[in-house]
C-alpha cells in the first residue's frame, strides 16, 4: 500500500476550468448539495451558541479558568471516544450515523436555551452539557468527515473539504457578530434557542439524500483490534504521523486563544459582548479568506510547503494580537489569525484523506479528530489555568512561540517526509 504524499497531481489532472467554477465544483453533487445548504444554516446557530456560552461562563463567574474548564469539559470526551467513532465511521452506515448526532445536538441545545431563558441555568449545568456534546461530537466528527467522500468521491474531495472549511468560517463571521447584538439586546438563552433551531436545516437535508447502498465491513473478531488498526497506521505512516503531531501542537498551544477571548473582549480591549462578537467574527472572516483560497487551489502540488508557512503565518500573527491593546487593531490582527490557521488546519485535513486507503477513512479521521479537537481539552485547561495566574496575553503569546517552534521544525524534516510519502508501506500490523 503506498501513501504518497503529496498525491501526485498527476494521476488527476486538474480540469482547465474558470477558477471560479473550480472552487465550486463540489457542489455539482446533489448529496452534498443538500449537505451545504443545511449546514449553511445549522453552523451559525452553533458559533451564536459558542460565543453565547464563553459569555455566559464569564458573566456568571468572571473567571478565566472556569472558561477554560468548560472548553475541557466539551472536547475531553472526544479525545477519549473519537477512536470508537473512527470505528463506528468504519462498520455501519455514516448517513444514519450523522442524523443521530445531529438531532442529539439539537436536543443538548433546547435544553440549554431553555435553562437559560427561564434564569434557572448554573455553571456546573453548562458543564455537563458541554460534556454531553463532546461525546456526541466524538462520534459526529470523524463519522461525518469520513462521509464527504461518499457525498463527492475522490476527484472533488479536496474541494469539498475546503468548501466545509468555507461553510464553517462564512458562519463564524456570521454567528459571533449575531451573537453580540443578541447578547447586547435580548440575552444569550435566544441564542442557544436560534441553534437549536438551525439544526432542522441540516436534518431534513440529510434525509432528502438519496444514498448509494453501503457495503458494510466484514465483522473481524476483535473490535479493539479493528480500532487500534488506525492508530497503527497513523504511527506508521511517518507523513500522517508528522502532521498529526504539528495538528496537535497548534490544537494544545495554539487554539486556546479562542477559550480567552471573553477575557480579552471584555477586560484587556473593554469591548464587552458587543465586542467579543466583533472579535470572533474578525477570525472568521479571516478563516473564510483561507478556505476560499484553498477552494480555488487545482491541485495538491506545495501543499506540505503551504501546511508549514500557513501555522509558522498563525504563529507570528497571535504573537502580534497578544501585543495588541487597542481593540479595531486587535480585531485586523483576528484576520491573519483566522486566516493561516484555517490553512494549517483544511491543508492538514486534504493530505490525510488524501493518503489514507478507504477501508481505514473512518479510524484514521478519528485519530486527526482526536489530534485536534481531543487535545483541545488540555490546552483549554492549561490556559485557563496560567491566564488565572499570569494574564491572557501572556498566556496566548507563550502559545504562539511554541507554534512557531513546531512550524519550524516541520518545515526542517518537510523534504525528507515528501520522499518517505513515496515508499512502499504496509497498511496494517498484524
Amino acid at each position: 500500500m503506498k501513501a504518497i504524499w503529496p498525491p501526485d497531481p498527476e494521476s488527476n489532472p486538474p480540469k482547465q476550468d474558470s477558477r471560479f467554477k473550480t472552487a465550486l465544483r463540489a457542489l455539482q453533487h446533489r448529496n452534498y448539495r443538500l449537505f451545504f445548504a443545511g449546514q449553511l444554516i445549522s453552523l451559525v446557530g452553533t458559533w451564536m451558541q459558542m460565543v453565547a456560552q464563553s459569555w455566559l461562563v464569564y458573566r456568571l463567574t468572571g473567571s478565566s479558568f472556569l472558561l477554560g474548564a468548560v472548553g475541557f469539559a466539551s472536547q475531553f470526551p472526544v479525545f477519549l471516544l473519537a477512536f470508537i467513532g473512527g470505528h463506528v465511521a468504519d462498520r455501519y452506515n455514516r448517513h444514519r450515523v450523522v442524523i443521530g448526532t445531529q438531532t442529539a445536538a439539537m436536543v443538548l441545545a433546547f435544553v440549554l436555551a431553555a435553562l437559560t431563558l427561564t434564569d434557572t441555568v448554573q455553571v456546573w449545568h453548562i458543564f455537563v452539557l458541554s460534556a454531553l456534546l463532546g461525546v456526541v461530537n466524538a462520534f459526529d466528527m470523524p463519522v461525518r468527515q469520513a462521509f464527504t467522500v461518499e457525498l463527492v468521491g475522490k476527484e472533488d474531495l479536496m474541494n469539498a473539504i475546503a468548501l466545509n472549511s468555507s461553510l464553517f468560517n462564512g458562519a463564524r463571521v456570521l454567528g459571533p457578530s449575531v451573537a453580540g447584538i443578541l447578547i447586547s439586546g435580548i440575552g444569550d438563552g435566544w441564542c442557544f434557542f436560534a441553534n437549536g433551531a438551525s439544526y432542522i436545516a441540516v436534518i431534513v437535508g440529510l434525509l432528502l439524500m438519496k444514498m448509494k447502498p453501503r457495503m458494510e465491513q466484514a465483522k473481524t473478531p476483535s473490535s479493539i483490534r479493528n480500532i487500534l488498526e488506525g492508530f497503527r497506521y497513523a504511527k506508521r505512516t511517518k507523513p500522517i504521523r508528522a502532521l498529526l503531531i504539528l495538528l496537535a501542537v497548534v490544537s494544545v498551544v495554539g487554539m486556546p486563544y479562542s477559550v480567552l477571548m471573553p477575557v480579552f473582549a471584555g477586560k484587556i480591549l473593554h469591548g464587552g459582548g458587543k465586542g467579543l462578537g466583533i472579535l470572533m467574527g474578525a477570525t472568521g472572516l479571516g478563516a473564510l479568506g483561507g478556505s476560499l483560497a484553498l477552494a480555488a487551489k487545482k491541485g495538491m502540488s506545495g501543499l506540505g510547503k503551504i501546511t508549514a508557512y500557513a501555522c509558522a503565518g498563525f504563529a507570528v500573527s497571535l504573537i502580534m494580537f497578544s501585543l495588541s491593546r487597542s481593540f479595531w487593531f486587535s480585531a485586523l490582527l483576528l484576520i491573519p489569525v483566522g486566516f493561516f490557521f484555517m490553512v494549517t488546519l483544511a491543508s492538514t485535513n486534504t493530505l490525510i484523506q488524501a493518503m489514507v486507503p478507504d477501508d481505514l477513512r473512518g479510524r484514521v479521521m478519528a485519530v486527526h479528530v482526536m489530534m485536534f479537537m481531543g487535545m483541545a481539552p488540555f490546552g483549554s485547561f492549561l490556559a485557563g489555568a496560567v491566564a488565572e495566574r499570569l494574564d491572557a496575553p501572556v498566556t496566548v503569546a507563550m502559545g504562539a512561540v511554541c507554534c512557531l517552534g513546531g512550524a519550524l521544525l516541520f518545515m526542517v524534516r518537510l523534504p525528507k517526509l515528501q520522499l518517505t510519502g513515496r515508499i512502499p508501506l504496509q497498511s496494517r500490523i498484524d
